[in-house]
């Protein structure tokens, strides 16, 4: 009996000891899983944000250096197209009779990398950017039109595209002729509302030490950074179709805020303010990546 019980107590210490193993495997399993994961996504989302640099530089090509831009002369950043699927591009803009006016989303000037390089829209989708999808015409009841031939990404463009693109519309529409350190396009701008929830309180966010005359404290600094990354940074393309993941959103010229608008008349702002439907870079240095505002759930 004695050596019965002796028996039964090394097996019950053994299954401690296993136990134990077992929750410090998984105490260091899990966050590496999560830490590969998080990797996973960036580097998808690189990927994409690469083909679409590279499309960029073709259409460029094509077009007197110029990025793409919808629309035409004097067209105005606007919640959504007057006709995405029209058949005259005046008709999907509203342009007036000279071909000029009108309105257009941020998506529709991205869109033309897939009417006029065949990209695919599936480029367009960061792996970490929840509810959105890829863009099929057929959901809208297009089944007899292709990709080629409509205006953006269907009637609700946030929920197709991911990424947040310098802001075409106005004075500030870039060619490959800007500075190599220029923001083209990155993750989702944190400021403007996205399918996935409501856009982030500006108040909560300041710069810290990395920035010039920074003080505010590291997890400050990461609210200025895309949600589809948890915080940990955005993927940003400079002009010359260079991708980093940058840990903070101040990366472009002069430390300047790629999701703000500068508050300097002649400079980069590692602060700025958020943009706005209607918002303009404030110069040449300023970069101010937007994205389009998901329409109303029905």
């Amino acid at each position: 009996m004695h050596r019965l019980g002796e028996s039964k107590r090394f097996r019950g210490i053994d299954a401690i000891i296993l136990l134990t193993v077992l929750g410090f495997a998984l105490s260091v399993a899990v966050p590496s899983c999560r830490h590969d994961r998080a990797h996973a996504l960036i580097f998808g989302c690189q990927n994409h944000l690469s083909a679409i640099g590279k499309a960029m530089l073709s259409y460029a090509s094509d077009y007197d250096s110029a990025l793409p831009v919808a629309g035409g002369r004097g067209t105005k950043w606007g919640l959504k197209l007057n006709n995405w699927s029209a058949a005259a591009r005046s008709e999907a803009f509203m342009l007036d009779p000279n071909q000029a006016g009108g309105e257009a989303t941020v998506g529709a000037s991205l869109y033309l990398l897939i009417r006029h390089n065949g990209l695919s829209p599936k480029s367009f989708i960061c792996p970490g950017d929840r509810r959105v999808s890829e863009f099929r015409p057929q959901k809208y009841s297009m089944t007899d039109r292709g990709l080629g031939e409509l205006w953006d990404f269907g009637p609700d463009p946030a929920r197709h595209c991911s990424y947040a693109y310098h802001l075409p519309y106005g004075g500030y529409a870039l060619t490959t002729s800007n500075e190599p350190g220029f923001a083209v396009a990155a993750d989702r701008n944190p400021w403007i509302k996205s399918p996935a929830g409501d856009a982030r309180l500006f108040a909560d966010f300041r710069p810290d030490a990395g920035a010039k005359g920074g003080a505010g404290t590291s997890d400050q600094a990461r609210n200025g950074n895309a949600v589809a990354h948890q915080n940990n940074g955005q993927n940003v393309l400079f002009l010359g179709n260079h991708i980093e993941f940058a840990k903070r959103a101040y990366c472009g010229l002069d430390d300047d805020n790629i999701y703000t608008v500068s508050t300097s008349a002649t400079a980069g702002d590692p602060w700025g303010t958020p943009p706005k439907l209607g918002s303009q870079p404030a110069n040449r240095k300023d970069s101010l990546l937007v994205n389009d505002l998901p329409a109303p759930r029905k």
